[in-house]
């Protein structure tokens, strides 16, 4: 079997290995592949993976793939309509990256509450060294203890989020379309509508999945009814967020900060008015990128290639 991984320098810099997919065929890896190259590297290929080069209905009626295996959870930059009338399987990745992306959240989350980053720098900058008093901050400090953090979309990710949260003594009100009542207790409740956590929220974390009712879920409509000095977190997807509406939140102090791992087009755009909002803290869409946590994502796409090759394909999205 021939084997054409398109972008695989996202998952695999050189700090990971592809000899258990090498074992699997005749493999070809790219590090990357811009649009005009995608059918040319496909070739006579019979399975391919694919991060964010798109897999099209046009690419799949020119070539004759069997197998398209997604490098993330989300698996929209295929035509999978299109695959299924071709009969070909598409696998994705869905649970590589639940304590990373909880992590990430806890790192936006902390920094916003303790600007370390910028603390450190102006005690380099000798502004402790030459400080009048034994200790000084530049921006305010918040405590978490007792706080209430609203979790929107309270699967595994965001269980985890909220058992970090917990962790820190803050209190949990989710808002999902599926509620497991086991999961309640005195320090976890689900809310009754989207509205109920809105209005009781100290933060806000976003994790829900990117659908037609969840598409800016975040605007500013739902932001009126948030408390004033929020802080919102989305390592989920960006267009769960009207960037501009955040961005005028940011700026009027109605939202206190922002924690950003994603934005609405990635990568941003030098025009994104979250660029120059204020407490608006972006990082690059890295909540997934833990050695250990991409790891895990190349086992979980080698055993999906295996699965699919004994007939019992796993993983597959439709």
């Amino acid at each position: 079997m021939k084997i054409v991984v398109l972008d695989g320098y996202t998952l695999n810099p050189g700090d990971l290995t592809w000899d258990e997919l090498k074992e699997l065929g005749d493999l070809e890896i790219y590090d990357r592949t811009s649009s005009d190259k995608i059918l040319e590297r496909i070739g006579d290929a019979e399975a391919v993976f694919t991060n964010k080069v798109p897999i099209t209905r046009d690419t799949l009626e020119k070539t004759n793939l069997k197998f398209i295996g997604v490098l993330a959870t989300g698996y929209n930059i295929v035509d999978v309509e299109a695959a299924k009338e071709k009969r070909v399987v598409v696998t994705n990745i869905p649970t590589y990256g639940t304590d990373s992306v909880a992590q990430m959240v806890l790192a936006h989350i902390l920094h916003i509450c303790h600007h370390v980053s910028e603390h450190n720098a102006a005690v380099k900058n000798g502004e402790w060294t030459n400080n009048v008093d034994w200790c000084f901050w530049n921006y305010p400090l918040i405590e978490l203890a007792n706080k209430t953090i609203g979790v929107i979309g309270y699967g595994r990710i965001g269980q985890a989020t909220g058992r970090v949260a917990q962790a820190l003594g803050m209190k949990v009100l989710a808002y999902d379309e599926y509620k497991n009542k086991d999961l309640e207790d005195e320090n976890m409740k689900y809310a009754k509508d989207l509205d109920e956590l809105l209005a009781n929220s100290d933060v806000i974390s976003l994790h829900c999945p990117l659908l037609p009712n969840t598409k800016g879920i975040i605007n500013k409509d739902t932001i009126a009814k948030m408390k004033d000095g929020v802080i919102i977190v989305n390592t989920s997807r960006g267009p769960l967020v009207v960037d501009e509406d955040l961005a005028e939140a940011l700026n009027s102090g109605k939202v206190y900060a922002a924690g950003l791992d994603v934005v609405s087009v990635e990568p941003i755009k030098a025009d994104n008015p979250l660029l120059k909002a204020k407490n608006a803290f972006i990082t690059p869409h890295i909540a997934w990128a833990p050695r250990e946590s991409r790891d895990r994502l190349m086992n979980i796409a080698v055993s999906n290639l295996k699965a699919f090759m004994s007939g019992e394909p796993v993983n597959v999205v439709d």
